[in-house]
């Protein structure tokens, strides 16, 4: 009889396992259909040129050694190489792969939840959240947070693989588990936590820490003093992940100084957001690529996160004997939101939805334990609980179908969430390029000069408008917006290209050249100011110079069909010049 029990929960995990995933598939199959965007995906796939070129021995090089978009995650890089190599420059394929990995890490949750607390149910349960909640939905949709879904596999998979060794003591099982938070944290550093899940879990479902009567503090501490140390190596490496980190963001510029974000606005940022958090779980309605972050918050607000915060964690560690599962899971939500609930702060949002991809679990699992507890007594209890899950997964389910759409492409993205948001200048900088980019460009004006009422120090819009200006003929215009984006950042490639592009409209074609030389002293593998260089020295007669840097251009992308006409037309006015014809 035994034996047929555990026969038909085999059975139960995998026709459960089964459905999991079609499901997930059946809701983000339209992810297939969607475009790469213009924030973040060209500098992670369409116009880095060592991803872009697919995997080889330079670019294997590259993806361990680059700190490039203010990380470093090798494993990211050689992933988005792996893509590029078997489907091209393609989005249809690089989203599907991000499926693949949310439908896997959503399995997998399933399958270490049942395996350490033998709920197949409340574990289904939350592994259907996961799977289907539209706060993932930046995480699955976005190409360029293919470190999210990656690392959460990963991590995942540590978590796996450590429950079984905690159950069979077999140290090639640590081993793995140590070797994938490795590789977790080369995909994203946001693993660090990762040790302390493992010691909560330690608490509950594993239940390492129990003690029978007999035994006393001394042995307590003894046992709790191992389970720690165990953890070392892991410890270890979060530490140097998160060192390493700190020096590629403050390279690469992604953090903002005290002075632009000061320490009390952090803290009050970071209690409000994780109470918005919440609610988003709670009720994920105006979800949006960017929330921006205010210069102020009102103090009946932060005031109110406080206790809320301070609440819960006191509520839960009081009611940590008889229901561990509720402390398990608010810690699991605290600590693995740290890295960035913005106390370090990198970039201009005040939270993101891709920050909840991991952390918004341990909410998963206190609704999971939780709510039974609390229906205890009710009449027709299965019944009940049975029908509020099933009408909270179609729920996720549909409204996460709902989300995708607004991910379809750069405009549909944007102007959602300008709908649901406001005071962002990058996402109406975004927007304005991604007008551009279709013709518009009298929508593309309007909305860099949104950005810059916004931001009047937003070097980026200011250089986009001018070169918005220079299509519509305002050559003056667009000088002068050229170069208010060069004094505002005069390190920049872009500021020093678009000033060029700017000049050589007005005939300037010196001063041009001396900015492309700027740009391309900063940007050496930027193919688009080679060839612009190039023109400017056929325009001067100069067609060694413009052959040469055509010639370059090509080095860097040989698919560039205009470079390569270019470059033709160069190679016959050469021959023309030489043969005095």
């Amino acid at each position: 009889m035994e034996l047929l029990t555990k026969y038909v929960r085999s059975y139960s995990v995998i026709i459960i396992c089964t459905l999991l995933v079609l499901l997930t598939v059946a809701v983000y199959i339209k992810v297939g259909g969607h475009q790469f965007l213009n924030f973040d995906d060209p500098s992670y796939v369409t116009e880095n040129l060592h991803v872009s070129s697919g995997i080889t021995v330079d670019n294997i090089f590259w993806a361990f050694s680059s700190i490039d978009a203010g990380n470093w995650h090798p494993l990211t890089w050689l992933s988005h190489m792996a893509d590029v190599q078997l489907y091209g420059v393609n989005p249809r394929g690089h989203h599907i792969t991000n499926v693949i990995f949310h439908a896997t890490s959503s399995v997998l949750l399933l399958l270490l939840l049942f395996r350490c607390t033998g709920s197949l149910w409340q574990s289904s349960f939350v592994a259907a959240l996961f799977a289907l909640h539209p706060l993932h939905v930046e995480s699955v949709a976005w190409v360029a947070e293919r470190k999210d879904v990656l690392s959460a596999f990963l991590g995942l998979l540590t978590l796996c693989l450590y429950a079984e060794y905690v159950a069979k003591r077999n140290i090639g099982l640590y081993i793995l588990a140590f070797l994938a938070f490795v590789l977790g944290l080369l995909s994203k550093p946001m693993l660090v936590t990762l040790p302390i899940i493992m010691l909560l879990m330690d608490y509950w479902p594993l239940d390492r820490y129990r003690h029978t009567e007999k035994q006393g503090l001394l042995q307590l501490s003894g046992r709790t003093r191992a389970v720690i140390i165990e953890k070392a190596p892991f410890f270890l490496s979060s530490l140097l992940s998160g060192l390493i980190t700190m020096y590629a963001q403050h390279k690469g510029g992604a953090t903002n100084s005290l002075t632009s974000v000061p320490v009390v606005l952090r803290i009050e940022n970071a209690l409000v957001a994780y109470v918005k958090y919440i609610g988003k779980t709670l009720w994920p309605s105006d979800l949006a690529v960017l929330y921006p972050l205010p210069v102020s918050f009102p103090l009946w607000q932060v005031i109110g996160s406080l206790l809320v915060l301070f609440s819960v964690t006191v509520a839960t560690v009081r009611v940590r004997n008889r229901h561990p599962f509720l402390v398990v899971g608010w810690l699991w939500f605290l600590v693995t939101l740290v890295p960035v609930i913005g106390l370090i702060q990198v970039g201009s949002q005040s939270m993101a939805d891709r920050y909840s991809y991991i952390p918004v679990i341990g909410l998963f699992i206190m609704a999971a334990w939780g709510v039974p507890v609390l229906t205890n007594g009710f009449k027709r209890r299965k019944s009940i609980l049975a029908l509020l899950a099933g009408s909270l997964i179609i729920t996720s389910a549909v409204l996460t179908w709902q989300q995708l759409g607004y991910w379809q492409n750069n405009i549909s993205l944007y102007q959602h969430a300008l709908h649901v948001t406001s005071g962002s200048y990058l996402v109406h900088s975004n927007l304005g390029i991604a007008f551009a980019e279709e013709g518009d460009l009298t929508a593309a004006i309007r909305e860099y000069r949104q950005a810059i009422r916004i931001s009047p120090y937003s070097f980026d819009a200011h250089g986009n408008l001018g070169l918005a200006l220079l299509e519509t003929g305002d050559l003056d215009g667009a000088l002068m917006e050229c170069q208010i984006a060069l004094q505002l950042n005069p390190g920049s490639s872009n500021s020093h290209y678009n000033l060029g592009v700017a000049l050589a409209a007005k005939g300037a074609l010196e001063a041009a050249t001396h900015e492309y030389h700027e740009a391309i002293r900063s940007s050496p593998n930027n193919s688009k100011m080679h060839t612009s260089l190039g023109r400017v020295y056929a325009e001067n007669g100069d067609f060694d110079a413009a052959i040469q840097e055509y010639t370059i251009a090509l080095r860097i992308s040989p698919g560039d069909i205009f470079t390569r006409n270019n470059l033709d037309r160069a190679l016959a006015q050469k021959r023309m010049k030489d043969s005095g014809t």
